[in-house]
């Protein structure tokens, strides 16, 4: 999250805003915004329905329905345009999604 925080104005620019999404509760939201210095908005997916909506739930260390790490964009109207997953431990390319937001919003810019 500290590296979409970094980039998140890049992506502003692009048309394009940035927001996370986690099973975690409301309230652990709160702390993470604070301590990570979030400035854009953080939602809590605690019921899973967008995880099984997107259909990136699975089974991880024991626990069930936890969200794959996933980057989805979609377009003004809410239709998803790309979706990118990730390894656990992986980090989202976020040159490739800048380029991709650029295309799908018409806004020119430079990596």
């Amino acid at each position: 999250m500290a590296l979409l925080r970094d980039r998140s104005e890049e992506f502003r620019a692009a048309g394009v805003q940035p927001y996370a999404i986690s099973r975690d509760s409301p309230y652990t939201h709160a702390a993470w915004m604070q301590a990570l210095d979030l400035h854009f908005p953080l939602l809590s997916d605690w019921n899973g329905e967008a995880t099984h909506g997107f259909g990136v739930a699975f089974d991880h260390n024991g626990l069930r329905d936890v969200a794959r790490r996933t980057v989805f964009l979609l377009d003004a109207d809410g239709v998803v345009r790309g979706a990118w997953e990730y390894e656990t431990s992986g980090v989202p390319d976020f040159d490739a999604l800048l380029e991709a937001a650029r295309a799908l919003t018409g806004v020119a810019g430079s990596l």
